[in-house]
């Protein structure tokens, strides 16, 4: 009972606690590497090294039971691929605003991800009652709240 409270409750908790630290840890060695000469593509390199050495010994220790069919690889995999492509340009964009700013500053604008979520939440919530009765309109009305929200989110820089 007690080793199931705490793969439920606590282990959940452990790894946002980690992931944030991990990444403020992140920030402030790259805001140290690059005056010193490192350039910020060498350093997200070597960071995602540095997480497929960590995450890679984890799927042998815990191997999944499951097996995917053949032809679902390719698409799993190019959806992997288009994942790993958007994190790096991510990254890209933030250390380059982090040197022309703070790492303080990075960390703090890297909180406002959850506020942006619960507003598109609450918008889509909206869309959905507002009961469009085609599905070109709504997929449009989806599309450009998306593009307007992704784009001002990249405006601020976050």
């Amino acid at each position: 009972m007690a080793r199931r409270y705490c793969y439920n409750d606590v282990a959940p908790l452990i790894a946002m606690v980690t992931a944030v630290y991990t990444n403020v840890g992140a920030n402030i060695l790259f805001k140290e590497a690059t005056p010193k000469g490192m350039n910020q593509y060498i350093f997200i390199t070597y960071s995602y090294v540095v997480a497929a050495l960590v995450l890679l010994p984890l799927s042998f220790i815990f191997p999944r039971r499951a097996t995917v069919p053949l032809l679902k690889y390719f698409y799993l995999g190019s959806r992997l691929f288009l994942l790993g492509l958007i994190g790096f340009l991510a990254q890209i964009c933030a250390y380059k605003g982090i040197a022309y700013s703070s790492p303080t500053l990075a960390s703090a604008m890297s909180n406002l991800g959850p506020a942006f979520t619960f507003i598109l939440a609450v918008l889509f919530r909206f869309l959905l009652t507002l009961k469009l009765k085609k599905m070109e309109n709504r997929f449009e009305c989806s599309t450009r709240l998306c593009f307007s929200v992704d784009s001002a989110r990249f405006g601020l820089g976050l």
